[in-house]
């Protein structure tokens, strides 16, 4: 994207997007009803993403009856990738069985307002509409060989808690950044680990 998106601790901008049971969707509606919101970056033609699906549906089911949703968003170019248009979306949803909303960024702008670079990437947001983490969701790219570290899991486990049992997470790394194109937001060749926990 080549710019600094929403930081880590700061209020995340509302935003309003079609989605595949095309009803708009609302940020600040889904706070009101959850705990905690996750927003995760995919797209329908990406290695990568095909990686994560069913990490991503699991997450759903685990952490849902706690308070917290997924919300995907495919913010690809449908001119430039027709495999990645609204109507494909749904047939890529229904064969693919999502458990969450997946809606359609269109224009790129809220990807960009949060400062996406790769795909799939995660946002975890709290009920005051503040951004608690942002980063990968496990170090499976990464480090293959290791032991997996699931950040964005532990990460909504903390927010799922009561505010006084919260403990601060706090997992850095280095970010090749990408700079912001159509081509290029779902073409990452290498992962970075960035976690960041405000309590």
């Amino acid at each position: 994207m080549g710019k600094i998106g929403t930081l880590v601790g700061s209020y995340v901008p509302d935003f309003e997007l079609p989605g595949i049971d095309d009803q708009v969707h609302h940020l600040s509606r889904y706070l009101e009803k959850w705990r905690a919101v996750g927003v995760v970056f995919i797209c329908n033609h990406s290695s990568y993403v095909d990686s994560y699906l069913d990490k991503l549906k699991q997450i759903q089911s685990q952490f849902k009856q706690q308070g917290f949703t997924l919300v995907g968003i495919n913010a690809r170019d449908a001119n430039q990738y027709p495999e990645c248009s609204f109507e494909n979306m749904k047939q890529f949803a229904k064969v693919r069985k999502l458990n969450f909303p997946y809606l359609w960024d269109s224009t790129q702008d809220v990807a960009q307002g949060f400062g996406v670079e790769k795909m799939p990437t995660a946002f975890l947001i709290d009920q005051e509409g503040i951004l608690r983490y942002t980063g990968s969701i496990d170090n499976s790219f990464q480090e293959p060989e290791a032991l997996q570290v699931p950040y964005l899991q532990n990460a909504i486990s903390q927010m799922t808690k009561p505010a006084k049992d919260r403990g601060a997470l706090a997992v850095r790394g280095g970010s090749r950044r990408l700079r912001y194109s159509n081509r290029s937001i779902c073409a990452a060749s290498s992962w970075s680990k960035i976690a960041l926990w405000v309590s």
